[in-house]
């Protein structure tokens, strides 16, 4: 079968089945980018990591500007391109931190936590109405969280800097939210990409080793999967309906579980398993509940949900 044959196959597929391919092939690049970071991390510093995750990121969206036009670099909005772009170097440190110091399972379980912070930011910051179910799936969920930081055991500080990147990563989609009503995806890359680039410059200085070349190599590819992973992620839920899209997301706890198992001889233990299970389920539930609300026509009853 030729190339125009098989993207012709894909193309004629319902958009919920292309948009779950999208997701699948991000949550590939995004466990390449963990293991990745993993690997360095033994070697490297979080923030010489980060500042390369940053830079090869940049450097595999340049080749698509000419293309597009240098159109897609304008925007009335640099000042929350520089808020997003601040917060999610956070994000991105603290999340490689955890990684590095964290079973690989561990750190990618509680990195899904994220949309339990999403429910007070989103009032908070968007001042959206959020009613009693919803706030007991998340209750519910950082349940979860508190399941995996091993009740009555001791707890890895590397465990809260997990925590501190999953709300972070909560702001920034909150930020993007915003962005996204007038920027195209190639704009939010682009713009995530030199900013990210320049906070996280500095404190890599103070910690640098010079790479030897197959290591350069690894970060290049550690970037540029990065970079992949986020540009098909939103490819995915451009196209398909985020209920349908969002299990597919947790696909990258098994890539981490059997990742972790094979390459690094990591067993996640009862409390990881427990927790992560009771994380995805009221996330799950989250999503569907916002789905369904969103999807209903305004009602003029001013009753209470239950």
């Amino acid at each position: 079968m030729t190339v125009a044959g098989l993207r012709g196959q894909i193309l004629g597929l319902p958009d919920n089945v292309r948009g779950a391919l999208w997701v699948v092939v991000a949550c590939v690049m995004f466990s390449v980018m963990t293991t990745l970071v993993k690997l360095l991390g033994g070697t490297f510093d979080s923030f010489q990591l980060a500042f390369f995750r940053a830079l090869f990121g940049l450097f595999a969206i340049l080749p698509f500007l000419p293309r597009l036009g240098m159109g897609v670099l304008r925007t009335r909005r640099l000042g929350l391109h520089a808020l997003r772009g601040f917060t999610g170097a956070s994000a991105m440190l603290c999340g490689y931190y955890a990684i590095t110091h964290l079973p690989l399972a561990d750190a990618v379980s509680i990195s899904y936590a994220r949309p339990l912070f999403l429910i007070p930011l989103a009032v908070i910051m968007l001042g959206e109405v959020v009613r009693m179910r919803r706030w007991t799936a998340t209750g519910i969920g950082f349940i979860g969280v508190i399941i995996m930081l091993r009740p009555g055991g001791e707890i890895e500080p590397a465990t809260f800097v997990a925590l501190l990147g999953a709300l972070l990563v909560a702001a920034v989609t909150i930020m993007i939210k915003k962005l996204a009503v007038t920027e195209r995806p190639e704009t939010l890359l682009f713009y995530f990409g030199v900013i990210s680039c320049s906070v996280t410059l500095v404190p890599a200085v103070l910690v640098w080793q010079a790479p030897a070349l197959w290591q350069l190599a690894l970060m290049m590819a550690m970037g540029a999967s990065g970079a992949a992973g986020q540009y098909c992620m939103i490819r995915g839920f451009k196209i398909g309906e985020a209920t349908a899209l969002i299990p597919f997301d947790y696909t990258r706890l098994l890539f981490a579980g059997v990742i972790g198992y094979v390459v690094f001889f990591e067993v996640p233990d009862v409390w990881t398993v427990t927790g992560a299970a009771i994380i995805v389920i009221s996330t799950l539930y989250i999503a569907m509940r916002e789905a369904r609300m969103g999807a209903k026509p305004p009602q003029r009853s001013t009753a209470s949900e239950t």
